[in-house]
């Protein structure tokens, strides 16, 4: 896959130039959307869910900016990268090019937008009076692992949007409860010990936590934790990839 990206490196560059260009496209604020949308969903979300759930939860604003920090991420990444084979079958239709060229290429978009707003989290969790720590720096643990699931998700959504149109809407309502099942805006130490270890096989809620844990906890997930991440991602990714090779000659005749 590396000498391939290498050997089309050119026609990658431009994916990214041109994905970028049409998403802030006739917009005003340009790139600033990528830092404002999330900033109203966050201030919507702390005036909401402050008085129901924010009453004994320290740092509150914190605690639901690392929940729509990682959400928001992943569910750009993914979006986008479902309507990638679709999006783009007038280029590989015409020049035998690697197919998750243009899946990489929007998911490199979403990195830069999630780059910016965790700046903005850094600012914000500063303004809050919470201690930076060298623990900071295993954010890095959790931030690869999601570019990598995001990535993974798309190869199977994008795979299966060629063939059942109906993928879009069906993943619409999955992201809207999956909102819910991930904890962004709620604490899980309100339920019983059974509960809590159901919310570990929830992957997107393992990322929220691994933020939450390093930045309001101070405190390094277990070994069992890092490694139950590594498994979501190597099986995601692995069945994206096997998909991708599987099905790769039959995108032809489906776009």
């Amino acid at each position: 896959m590396l000498k391939k990206l290498k050997q089309n490196q050119f026609l990658f560059t431009e994916l990214v130039k041109r994905d970028f260009k049409q998403k802030y496209k006739r917009t005003l604020l340009g790139m600033g959307w990528s830092i404002l949308s999330p900033l109203l969903q966050l201030l919507v979300m702390t005036v909401v869910f402050t008085r129901f759930f924010g009453q004994n939860t320290p740092h509150y604003m914190i605690f639901i900016f690392c929940g729509t920090l990682v959400f928001s991420f992943f569910i750009e990444a993914t979006n986008g990268g479902m309507e990638t084979i679709m999006g783009n079958a007038g280029i590989f239709t015409k020049v035998n090019v690697p197919k998750y060229l243009f899946l990489l290429s929007r998911n490199i978009q979403s990195l830069i937008n999630f780059g910016l707003i965790l700046i903005v989290f850094f600012i914000f969790v500063a303004f809050d009076g919470i201690a930076f720590t060298w623990k900071f720096i295993c954010l890095l643990y959790p931030i690869c692992c999601l570019i990598l699931f995001n990535i993974g998700v798309g190869m199977i959504l994008s795979a299966l949007f060629v063939f059942f149109r109906d993928t879009q809407y069906l993943y619409g309502i999955f992201t809207q409860l999956l909102g819910y099942m991930s904890a962004v805006f709620y604490s899980i130490d309100v339920y019983s010990v059974k509960v809590q270890y159901a919310f570990l096989l929830n992957p997107i809620y393992l990322f929220i936590r691994y933020f939450r844990k390093i930045v309001l906890d101070a405190t390094i997930p277990t070994v069992w934790f890092h490694l139950l991440m590594a498994a979501d991602v190597v099986i995601v990714l692995g069945l994206g990839c096997w998909i991708y090779k599987k099905y790769n000659t039959k995108f032809l005749y489906y776009v």
